[in-house]
């Protein structure tokens, strides 16, 4: 067995792939054999094919940069194991190493067990950086192109995020014959000895379901040859919870002088590399739950709600998600806070998953209730649209119903001191236009989603609520529709100003979304039109008659304090040339 190891500038730019015998595979930025993280390497790059004995490399015509190996550059040639070649700042390097558990290793000089609760429960000493690595978790297992790329990825992010661990692995236990199987496994150096984590460590780890650590390098070192011939001096096994990973665990081993001021040999030295590791495993078992689960589900249940279910249900799948043009109000909602709780929740990372989950599962319900399409999770943010799979009678309205909802869902939650979600705020963006909706993506991973300028304009309105201070806003086109449709009862609209959004030529004016008066009392439809009337005046240059009707609208009015703001800087005094257009020096 032979394995092909990309190693980029970062540490997590890294897999390790095995070759299958006389097949030849495709390397590139937009291959099965990915790398993205290289924009030197091509979409398609080299050919690789492994006779048994050595790896032919073939440079593709369409390859823009040379592939150097021994300092040369040479478009086809061969490599034995330990060779490397290097495209762009990527190096590839052919390893002839296997890997499979052994009842051969040597009795530890110490045992011990650390259960989850305990480990949960426990303050990590270095929070922000494990909390930076686990954060990526989520998104690394869902963005995978297929389960082998999941496996790869988690292995990477291990050793990542467990600095002295020299090997990292995914090992289960067939429910067949019993025998362990190593699903994906790497290691930091490349040393030409097989990689033979512990039957013992793993077999009594699923058997008791909790954390255990082996120590072989004890204060009077009885296995030193050992430990000198394996580089080990610690391993660990984690059991992956969830119904989907029942037989799996996570395997480290490594040495405890690899951490700069750790020359201690007690297995409660490796407490925050467990703990780290524990959660990893939790997030990674809830995460193939979740896939499992949406895989068993209708295929289009994920996507879409009941009531757009229904509609769809007569019609042949392929051809209802079929991309095409419509009309589509897009919403963006971005959770606000996030940074904050971190800190607060650096020891209950896992609670702070639930509250995160949590808040975004209020925009995702809302979208779903008004009949909108979940198009895409961006990080902290959600994404939905409506006006596809068919034109919604009421136009833009379930779009501005469904903002209005969640708004008020969190300003609910604000006003309770021991709500989990009332740290947390939200900025929404709304805009209407034409898209191109239905299933896009790539051959191995699809998704139903919106894309043309109109989504790029929503994203932009999201980002601009924190330079206005506004909670809500909607592009002209979404404005113009909800004047002419939305009654009182379900909301309000006022200019905010026209801007030149960062990085754009054309100027925008945007406008809020308010709740009904009897929803928010404290801005009345006559504060309101003060507001506007203020925004008329600027726009005209008529600027001190805009610094008074400002000066009538409510102190507690966040949004007032942009234009006043930018009244101030100014002297008061309209620059040469204005003409009613204010630039936004950042997205």
């Amino acid at each position: 067995m032979a394995d092909l190891i990309a190693q980029g500038n970062d540490v997590a730019q890294r897999w390790r792939r095995p070759l299958p015998l006389d097949q030849t595979v495709v390397l590139g930025r937009s291959s099965t054999w990915t790398t993205a993280w290289d924009d030197r390497i091509s979409r398609a790059h080299v050919e690789l094919t492994w006779n048994g004995k050595s790896l032919r490399v073939c440079q593709l015509p369409a390859a823009r940069n040379p592939v150097f190996v021994g300092g040369e550059a040479a478009a086809d040639f061969q490599i034995l194991p330990g060779d490397h070649f290097v495209i762009g700042g990527t190096s590839f390097t052919l390893a002839v190493e296997r890997a499979f558990a052994t009842v051969a290793l040597p009795q530890p000089a110490q045992q011990q067990a650390f259960s989850a609760q305990y480990l949960r429960r426990m303050r990590y000493r270095h929070a922000d950086q494990r909390i930076e690595i686990l954060s990526r978790l989520p998104e690394v297992v869902s963005s995978a192109a297929n389960e082998f790329d999941q496996h790869v990825r988690v292995i990477n992010l291990l050793l990542a995020g467990v600095p002295r661990a020299e090997a990292a692995a995914l090992v289960s236990v067939s429910s067949h014959d019993q025998a362990i199987e190593v699903r994906h496994w790497d290691r930091r150096i490349l040393t030409g000895e097989d990689f033979q984590p512990s039957d013992r460590l793993i077999r009594e780890t699923l058997r008791r379901r909790e954390s255990l650590v082996h120590v072989w390098n004890a204060a009077n070192e009885p296995n030193a040859a050992f430990t000198a011939r394996q580089g080990v001096d610690w391993s660990c096994c984690v059991p992956v919870p969830g119904a989907s990973s029942a037989g799996w665990a996570i395997y480290l081993s490594g040495k405890f002088a690899a951490e700069p001021g750790s020359e201690t040999s007690d297995p409660s030295d490796l407490k925050d590399d467990l703990k780290f590791t524990e959660l990893a495993a939790s997030t990674f078992g809830s995460l193939r739950d979740l896939r499992k689960l949406e895989h068993e589900r209708a295929s289009l249940s994920q996507f879409f709600s009941p009531i757009v279910l229904e509609a769809l249900a007569a019609e042949d799948p392929e051809v209802a998600l079929k991309p095409r043009e419509a009309e589509v109000s897009v919403l963006f909602c971005d959770l606000r806070g996030f940074a904050r709780a971190s800190e607060k929740l650096a020891t209950d990372l896992l609670g702070l998953l639930e509250r995160v989950s949590s808040a975004l599962g209020i925009a995702t319900r809302q979208i779903c209730q008004q009949g909108g399409v979940l198009g895409d999770f961006h990080g902290d943010s959600v994404m939905g649209f409506w006006g596809w799979p068919f034109a919604l009678a009421d136009g833009v309205l379930p779009a501005a119903r469904a903002a209005l909802a969640i708004r008020a869902e969190f300003a609910a939650a604000s006003r309770r001191p021991d709500d989990p979600l009332a740290n947390f705020r939200v900025g929404i963006g709304i805009a209407t236009g034409r898209a191109v909706a239905g299933k896009i993506g790539t051959v191995d991973q699809v998704k139903v989603t919106a894309f043309g300028p109109v989504v790029n304009l929503a994203s932009r309105l999201e980002e601009m609520t924190k330079t206005l201070q506004a909670s809500l806003l909607v592009d002209p086109a979404t404005a113009t529709a909800l004047r002419a449709r939305m009654s009182p009862e379900i909301g309000r609209l006022r200019r905010v100003a026209r801007v030149r959004p960062y990085g754009l030529e054309q100027p925008l004016e945007v406008s809020e979304l308010l709740p009904p008066e009897r929803e928010c009392s404290w801005l009345t439809s006559v504060h309101v039109a003060e507001y506007e009337q203020a925004l008329d005046e600027l726009c005209l240059g008529r600027w001190q008659s805009a610094f008074e009707h400002l000066h009538r609208v409510p102190a507690e009015d966040r949004v007032k304090d942009f234009l006043t703001m930018f009244i101030v800087q100014h002297n008061r005094t309209p620059p040469e040339g204005w003409n009613g257009v204010i630039p936004l020096s950042s997205k």
